[in-house]
């Protein structure tokens, strides 16, 4: 649908310049700061804008607010909850008061849910805070601070990416989107997951991994023969179409290329998924439904994980109130699809909606597969033919996420780059506008054949890390050469390493804070954002609850 609205828009467009005007040109809007993207992070950069007294405007390609935080990831990552302030707190504490309403607990009693959380517990009574959520509870509280801040938020607006962004004083002067809207501002955030205004503004971004000589590190880069999760097959099985014979040709999703050197640089990124809101209460279940070009072969390799005895199946089924999960990737075969989105970040918009699809019939041809294919083992056929996905959300949406999970796309090359070093402490990183806490975390990003013959998973990593860390100014401000008024609260500079840990949602929502902050600053002094008075800004930050240093 969006590949078609966005088609629409370049015909409307063409329209109005071969009829010389025929069309009513529309109308340029103008604002102090302009964010660009529908993310956790830009409402809250939003939110605080106007609660420093300046002007905003969201031109989000979205209609549904809010990202990965109102489509599906319910059970937040989170790290240290001590590091997390600021508005980004205030977003928990507000999923709180919604779920100490009695009428909010439709399917489920409170004292039912249980109280598990990722580290700490879901619902904190003390401070007020819960961490655990429904989809749609979470886009109202996004929606909640748009209306009682009054934000204008123009939706389903798409950058144009060719010749959308005009620059003036080595900065930008404005935005045009393909339906012919012309945004105006001071200074300008890239929200979004892909970097697309930063990209087109001509600043310098990484995709892939870097090699761990490029910064010294030691978790970038290929990393075969490392299992940190249980994300790899823990038994030997054949990825050929008849078991053992290479000549009978290679499963589907499996890569016959060469998997590279451990350590070396390339050009994949982990694989992407949808994180399911899914419930077995019959009242509120829709059956998994079979995708359009159901192909059961794609789940060979699944099938034969199954038969080899695995039953993990259920691991992340991860409980959010109401009877309902927050569905994750767990296992050698699941919902991540990995290798698929290697051309995503780069790509036009035709190109990623094609991927975003193939994902969503991949995950849901999975499903299919597993509670209705008569070759899955019974147990765990009649197991999940128990659940599917949840009838009260993504009501506009046949009960599947607005979101695809991005967890990895551009990564802007910065005035700071945030590597490895920093995450772990080895650094100290200079002018901090936030903490990070959680584990260098990447998913896998690519499926092999092993030197034995066997199918292998690559790129999965789990490293833990002994306290929080600091997150640099200087990690969201592009090289003052490339652009002089633009912040990167989500597309962070950040190796792949340490963009692992940064890239969870409570981070971006202190980032987008952050960036806000420094942008109404930087209006109200005349100061160039890399020129900004860091004591200023740090003074703000922490004046508004930001949480800059941490100690036990």
């Amino acid at each position: 649908m969006k590949n078609q609205l966005i088609g629409l828009m370049i015909l409307l467009s063409t329209a109005m310049t071969s009829f010389g005007g025929t069309l009513e040109k529309p109308i340029d809007k103008e604002a102090d700061v302009i964010i660009y993207g529908g993310t956790s992070a830009a409402v809250t950069a939003a939110v605080q804008v106007v609660r420093m007294g300046k002007s905003v405007i969201i031109v989000s390609p979205d209609e549904h607010l809010g990202g990965l935080s109102a489509g599906g990831l319910g059970f937040s990552d989170t790290g240290n909850k001590e590091t997390i302030g600021g508005l980004s707190r205030e977003f928990y504490q507000r999923v709180y008061d919604y779920y100490d309403q009695e009428e909010t607990w439709e399917w489920q009693k409170k004292s039912e849910y249980g109280n598990k959380g990722q580290g700490t517990p879901a619902i904190d009574g003390d401070k007020r805070t819960m961490w655990i959520f429904e989809p749609h509870i979470a886009e109202q509280v996004f929606e909640d601070f748009i209306r009682e801040n009054q934000i204008e938020v123009y939706r389903d607006e798409w950058l144009d990416r060719e010749k959308g962004v005009i620059g003036e004083d080595g900065g930008i002067q404005s935005i045009t989107t393909l339906s012919g809207k012309k945004f105006i501002g001071k200074v300008f955030i890239d929200a979004t997951y892909e970097g697309d205004l930063m990209a087109s503004a001509g600043v310098s971004y990484m995709v892939g991994r870097e090699s761990n000589e490029r910064y010294d590190e030691n978790w970038n880069g290929v990393q075969t023969g490392v299992l940190h999760h249980d994300h790899w097959f823990k038994s030997d099985i054949s990825p050929y179409v008849v078991p053992g014979d290479p000549l009978s040709g290679v499963l589907p999703l499996i890569s016959v290329a060469d998997p590279g050197e451990k350590g070396e640089g390339d050009h994949r990124i982990q694989a992407y998924c949808f994180r399911l809101c899914m419930t077995d209460l019959p009242e509120n279940r829709v059956p998994f439904p079979q995708p359009e070009n159901y192909d059961p072969s794609q789940y060979e390799l699944m099938l034969r994980v199954f038969q080899s005895g695995w039953r993990e199946t259920f691991t992340k089924f991860d409980p959010v109130p109401n009877r309902k999960t927050d569905t994750n990737n767990h296992g050698p075969f699941s919902s991540d699809n990995i290798g698929k989105n290697y051309d995503y970040p780069d790509a036009s918009y035709e190109r990623r909606e094609e991927i975003i699809k193939q994902h969503e019939n991949y995950q849901k041809g999975m499903l299919y597969f597993m509670a209705n294919d008569p070759r899955m083992p019974s147990d765990v056929r009649e197991e999940v033919s128990q659940w599917g996905l949840a009838k009260d959300e993504f009501v506009d949406n046949d009960n599947w996420p607005h979101q695809l999970y991005i967890r990895e796309a551009r990564r802007m090359i910065g005035k700071y780059v945030l590597t490895e070093h920093d995450v772990t402490l080895k650094y100290d990183t200079p002018d901090p506008i936030g903490m990070g806490s959680y584990t260098i975390d990447s998913h896998n990003v690519q499926r092999y054949i092993k030197p034995d013959g066997f199918v292998q998973n690559e790129g999965d990593i789990g490293v833990h890390l002994k306290a929080p860390y600091k997150i640099a100014f200087g990690s969201i401000l592009p090289k003052e050469k490339e652009c002089t008024n633009l912040l990167v609260p989500v597309c962070v500079s950040a190796s792949h390493t340490a963009f692992g840990s940064v890239r969870m949602e409570p981070v971006f929502m202190i980032l987008g804070q952050s960036a806000a902050t420094a942008a109404v600053l930087s209006i109200e002094s005349g100061e160039g954002l890399h020129q900004l008075d860091y004591e200023k800004l740090k003074g703000q930050l922490e004046e508004d609850g930001q949480v800059l240093n941490y100690e036990k």
